[in-house]
């Protein structure tokens, strides 16, 4: 049986009271070419991972065009009473780390993608660890579920949530208020991958392109030059 779109009403109405008016309450807007975002079929939101509070300003951003977005989160906090049901109902995917059990997130991941979900993903798999805040080397999922099933990828770059919460920190930093900047690119381009086998070769070069179209939206809101060569903590 298909899985709608959405979540049942009193669970999207009971985010939305609660995200929105945090969301404008935090920070001002700087959205730009939200109208890049498809109104309706599966799509990859690939995104950079810079606060804890991504998913909340991000989830606004998208909900404010149109789509209704899933999110990947860690499966302990599906046994947690309450949020568990709630983030379950809300149609987020349960991610298994450091297990076997992590390919269902990706099979849930293909399911949803097949019944005209927008899945946020974050390709880093967790907040920057690059020094100056530059996107990182991309986990490989993202681009898999393109591959497989033909899904468009769209870029999203996003700054200052940083600003608001840094990574690892605890409290919040309310004032002065920040600006939360957003830009949307066009599809990433993955044609010349759509007839050569799911290789670890073929899937790294294919997350690398995602990433690269992320760090290069980034660079625009930065109004800076983006590192030649992305950050990779598995050599550090």
């Amino acid at each position: 049986m298909s899985r709608p779109t959405r979540p049942p009403r009193f669970w999207e109405t009971l985010a939305v009271i609660v995200v929105k008016p945090l969301s404008w309450l935090l920070v001002k807007k700087d959205w730009r070419n939200g109208d890049r975002i498809p109104r309706t079929g599966g799509v990859i939101i690939a995104a950079n991972h810079l606060s804890w509070t991504d998913p909340v300003l991000l989830s606004h951003f998208l909900y404010n065009h149109g789509r209704w977005p899933v999110i990947l989160a860690k499966s302990g906090l599906f046994r947690v009473p309450f949020l568990g049901r709630a983030i379950s109902s809300l149609l987020a995917i349960p991610v298994e780390r450091g297990s076997s059990e992590a390919a269902k997130s990706l099979r849930i991941s293909e399911e949803r993608l097949a019944n005209g979900c927008a899945i946020l993903f974050y390709p880093e798999g967790t907040c920057t660890r690059d020094p100056d805040l530059w996107p990182m080397v991309g986990k490989t999922g993202a681009a898999r579920l393109a591959l497989k099933t033909g899904t468009p990828v769209i870029p999203v770059a996003h700054w200052g949530a940083q600003e608001l919460l840094p990574y690892g920190a605890k409290r919040p930093r309310l004032f002065p208020r920040k600006t939360f900047r957003v830009a949307v690119g066009p599809p990433v381009d993955l044609s010349k991958y759509a007839d050569k086998p799911l290789r670890a070769d073929v899937l790294r070069e294919a997350t690398a392109d995602i990433m690269a179209a992320v760090t290069e939206l980034l660079a625009e809101l930065r109004g800076e030059k983006a590192p030649e060569t992305p950050y990779d903590p598995s050599r550090r």
